[in-house]
């Protein structure tokens, strides 16, 4: 089978990308003919597979007329139409193609009759801004009001300009029916698939189907450490904040901080301001290789969210490694996360239940070692690639034998 993978960036900005890349190493070892479509970049990862670079829209610092093409880009169609011809793939697989690549590529794809795959890694199929939040707070207002919330309240980077330009972008796709020209959209949770249902998206077909990551065979779920472990940006949709009030009251235990972002200065301040210095330690910016480690050698992870997670690739990477995890009840979090069983839920914005549930974890070693094992199980029967392979195969074979047909 030959694939064209699709993404707007080609270098790991997020999980979206880890996604892309690791889907598509995936399907070439399993004998399978690969390539890219993706942005120009100096970052990009060079794979020795087939490439195809579009020209870099930087809608920061690029032309104001020339953010025209994050709605339908004749020139990036134009390469699109070249890899099609070229690379004759028997199934495009997009992920994150809205502003830079532009709906253009689908109206390419759909003339050669081939079936395309969408997978929604957020929601801006319905919400402009794409993550349903607003000052680091959660906002519906699109779902509920329409589009023209995302102007009046200025969504996209506070730019009134680049919420205009959204607002655009989002009565086009809606007008144009851009979604439902996609064969098979593929939703990592259920709960962002059931927010692209409210939002009236206009779709032919799709399905739940969480993320994997690779068996590292690593399993440590034996190994109890005597600190809790949070990774990724410091920003406030985060629940970050919320972490480290929690430590205030817990006697015994620390905490571990990895990433960066712009709440770092802030966290700094409560940790000075409350005396936490002995319990609360900041490691900045962290490597995958380094962020396994400290996995490993933790008691338990903590994902503190305030704000719709789709499927994080930090509970899914903590559950192959074999660690609990104790998570906020929103998104797509309580998907993974079996209460009482591979570690916690709390409510979302209750600091108290978070500080109670990390004292219980802190305190019970035993119970510490059965929830990380329990992790590693639910892992192994969930969320391998092989588990991922089978499913996805289901659907790129359906979807190339119906386009045959038509």
């Amino acid at each position: 089978m030959k694939i064209l993978y699709v993404n707007k960036f080609h270098y790991l900005k997020g999980g979206s990308e880890k996604y892309y890349f690791e889907l598509a190493q995936m399907m070439k070892e399993h004998g399978h003919e690969i390539a890219f479509f993706s942005m120009e970049n100096e970052k990009n990862i060079k794979t020795g597979q087939k490439e195809y670079f579009v020209k870099e829209i930087d809608l920061n610092t690029g032309s104001k007329l020339k953010a025209l093409d994050v709605i339908y880009s004749k020139d990036n169609k134009k390469l699109m139409e070249k890899a099609l011809n070229e690379f004759k793939p028997d199934i495009v697989h997009i992920n994150n193609f809205q502003r830079q690549l532009s709906a253009s590529i689908i109206t390419a794809i759909n003339k050669k009759n081939i079936p395309i795959v969408f997978t929604a890694h957020d929601m801006q199929a319905v919400c402009p801004a794409s993550a349903m939040l607003y000052n680091g707070k959660i906002c519906e207002d699109c779902l509920k009001n329409g589009y023209m919330s995302c102007i009046k309240k200025s969504c996209i980077k506070n730019s009134k300009l680049k919420s205009v330009l959204g607002f655009v972008e989002a009565k086009y796709y809606q007008s144009k029916e851009i979604y439902k020209k996609i064969d098979f959209i593929i939703s990592p949770s259920e709960f962002i698939r059931q927010q692209l249902i409210k939002g009236n998206l206009q779709y032919k077909e799709m399905q739940t189907l969480h993320n994997f990551v690779i068996d590292q065979k690593e399993n440590s779920s034996h190994i109890i450490g005597n600190y809790a472990f949070y990774f990724g940006r410091l920003s406030i949709e985060k629940g970050i904040l919320n972490l480290v009030e929690a430590m205030k009251n817990i006697e015994q235990g620390r905490l571990i901080i990895a990433g960066d972002g712009p709440e770092r200065e802030e966290i700094e301040k409560m940790i000075k301001d409350n005396n936490l210095t002995a319990k609360i330690k900041l490691v900045g910016y962290l490597n995958q290789k380094e962020v396994r480690k400290y996995i490993k050698n933790a008691k338990f992870i903590v994902v503190p969210s305030i704000w719709y997670e789709n499927c994080p690739y930090s509970i899914l990477e903590t559950m192959e490694i074999g660690k609990p995890i104790i998570g906020s009840r929103i998104g797509g979090i309580p998907e993974l996360i079996e209460d009482g069983e591979n570690g916690f839920l709390y409510q979302y914005d209750n600091v108290s239940e978070l500080t109670e549930k990390m004292t219980y974890l802190f305190n019970d070693d035993k119970l510490t070692q059965l929830q990380g094992e329990k992790s590693r199980k639910i892992y192994e029967e969930n969320y391998s690639e092989k588990i991922y392979y089978d499913e996805i195969m289901k659907v790129y074979t359906k979807l190339i034998r119906e386009k045959k047909h038509v």
